[in-house]
């Protein structure tokens, strides 16, 4: 099943591509994604799909910030029911809060939490979608928008103390400098905003709590109905907390509000079981920290929930039929020609999670048994 979007305004994409000298409806097309986008909002459309466009078409243009400048020039809405409960929350908090909550409904690639480090807030985006290649414009794209719908939130004065990228830095960050005005880091062990723990406490903008209301209990009902699988939510899940280490499946139940026991019962109804779909999530996190980053393979292994570098080369060679510098070598492989199998390892896992702001470095290690 395809993960879709919503509400995804392509305009600002037409535009941007026009200015260099590209042609956004053959980007579309080749994409496989249809005219008729650009006028319905309500038409959903394959995340990989917006994704492919974006990565595709900085590389015809020969840009590495073409998510930046079509985030940038994005007109953000402050309309509609999401925006509404998100303007009800007390605070920076409660707005990202529901934000988590609901942002399913409208892109189901993409997931937003929040962790606190220290005296440091982590808003951490994880991407739900796989595509071969370079995922630098689509994270760059989301990250922009949020870092401009949170100033929308906390005013116009409030600034993060960093953004982080785990891709490599381009070759001119003047954009980067340009749209963000804080220190961006890459090579980082997340992509995310990182803030001072105080500013979840900052007061939002004042909203009708009445109209704040109704437009929950709207989203609470479309939320029900959206019809997400059991598979579905332990993945997104998984993807989420995989690398900070809190990946157990007594864990993932306990988010899911549910016992261990339940969560397996209703994978099991859908041929799944846990340590199947920990380990599809590991396949589509190899690409992206082995084979487009030059991270150290033992930090890659802490990523990746495993106990030590030795187990991750053996999980790695089981899986994939070769040792991680032969896989390198080779061209990327169809997605579908990929096997899917369950790897089951007792060791405890270590998770290391290593945040550099202006004036310190958090680390945080956490032993998940």
């Amino acid at each position: 099943m395809s993960t879709l979007l919503q509400h995804v305004n392509l305009t600002e994409f037409v535009d941007v591509a026009r200015q260099l000298g590209l042609d956004p409806y053959r980007q579309l097309r080749q994409a496989g994604i249809s005219p008729t986008a650009l006028v319905d909002p309500e038409m959903r459309v394959p995340a990989k799909s917006v994704t492919q466009l974006l990565e595709d078409s900085a590389q015809l243009a020969g840009l590495e910030d073409l998510g930046l400048r079509v985030a940038e020039a994005r007109q953000l809405t402050t309309q509609g029911p999401l925006w509404t409960v998100m303007r009800e929350g007390a605070t920076l908090r409660n707005a990202l809060d529901a934000m988590a909550r609901y942002l399913h409904l409208l892109n189901e690639g993409i997931d937003l939490r929040i962790e606190t480090v220290g005296d440091a807030a982590l808003v951490r985006l994880e991407l739900l979608v796989y595509v071969e290649g370079s995922m630098r414009q689509s994270t760059e794209f989301v990250i922009c928008l949020w870092f401009r719908l949170f100033k929308l939130l906390a005013g116009s004065a409030w600034k993060p103390r960093s953004v982080c990228f785990s891709h490599a830095a381009p070759a001119s960050l003047a954009t980067h400098r340009r749209v963000f005005g804080v220190p961006v880091r890459f090579r980082q062990d997340f992509d995310g905003i990182v803030l001072a723990a105080s500013d979840l406490d900052v007061a939002g903008a004042a909203s009708d709590p009445a109209l704040g209301r109704h437009a929950r209990e709207f989203l609470d009902i479309k939320l029900a109905q959206s019809g997400s699988t059991m598979p579905d939510k332990v993945r997104k899940l998984v993807f989420a907390l995989l690398p900070a280490g809190e990946c157990g499946a007594e864990q993932v139940a306990r988010q899911l509000g549910i016992d261990r026991k339940t969560m397996h019962r209703h994978l099991a109804a859908y041929g799944q079981n846990y340590l199947a779909v920990v380990d599809a999530v590991r396949v589509d996190l190899v690409t992206r920290y082995v084979k487009n980053s030059e991270r150290p393979l033992s930090e890659v292994a802490i990523l990746m929930g495993f106990s030590s570098l030795s187990a991750f080369s053996r999980w790695f060679s089981m899986r994939f039929g070769c040792s991680v510098s032969a896989w390198r070598r080779q061209p990327p492989a169809p997605e579908n020609t990929r096997q899917r199998c369950a790897v089951a390892s007792g060791a405890p896992r270590l998770a290391c999670v290593r945040v550099e702001t202006e004036h310190e470095v958090y680390s945080m290690q956490i032993t998940d048994a």
